[in-house]
């Protein structure tokens, strides 16, 4: 649910610039919409979590930045660096820190082995670096009208296969089984009698 909420900001953009065909009015809608995200995620959970902060901020700088110079370029650089800094935070802790991130968020949903977490947190950083990359081969090499339907579609296109990856190797490596996935593992597995 949270995932689409997210969605919203990016959906008034890309509707306002095909509506007005001006990305400087889109930019605004997009500032405004992230800034509803977060006040929404404060009034619902009375606290902003890190990632909406991150993309609050850089969405607030390259959006200023694009509205004061004129340029979309900076725009085009807002997925890039919040991607790359998702890169960044999950290799980061892992090598720095020895903390995994996606262990700290999910480990009391999902029980895995150490190892699991390690490759999962590598592969979410290649998936970050490598949608990060595509962004800016998207905006810089094909048409304003296609980043700004590939920044709405794309973006979720992407999302939607790491999700996917995620759960095949998981099942595929043996690690969700009927357990897993039911929340039962604490119970006895002779509960029928």
């Amino acid at each position: 649910m949270k995932q689409f909420i997210e969605l919203i900001p990016v959906a008034a953009f890309t509707g306002v610039y095909f509506y007005s065909r001006d990305i400087y009015i889109a930019t605004m809608v997009l500032m405004a919409g992230t800034c509803l995200l977060v006040v929404y995620e404060y009034g619902t959970n009375r606290k902003v979590e890190k990632q909406t902060q991150v993309v609050f901020w850089v969405a607030v700088v390259l959006g200023a930045a694009t509205l004061f110079f004129r340029n979309e370029a900076f725009l085009f650089w807002k997925p890039t660096v919040v991607n790359w800094l998702f890169a960044l935070v999950l290799l980061g802790s892992q090598i720095v820190s020895r903390e995994n991130l996606l262990k700290k968020m999910l480990g009391g949903q999902l029980p895995l082995p150490d190892h699991v977490w390690r490759n999962l947190s590598l592969g979410w950083a290649c998936g970050f670096f490598l949608a990060g990359a595509l962004n800016l081969i998207v905006a810089f090499q094909f048409s304003l009208d296609f980043w700004v339907s590939y920044k709405l579609f794309g973006g979720f296109a992407i999302t939607l296969t790491y999700m996917t990856v995620t759960m095949v190797y998981l099942v595929k490596g043996g690690y969700l089984d009927e357990e897993t996935l039911n929340g039962d593992q604490g119970e006895s597995a002779d509960t029928n009698t």
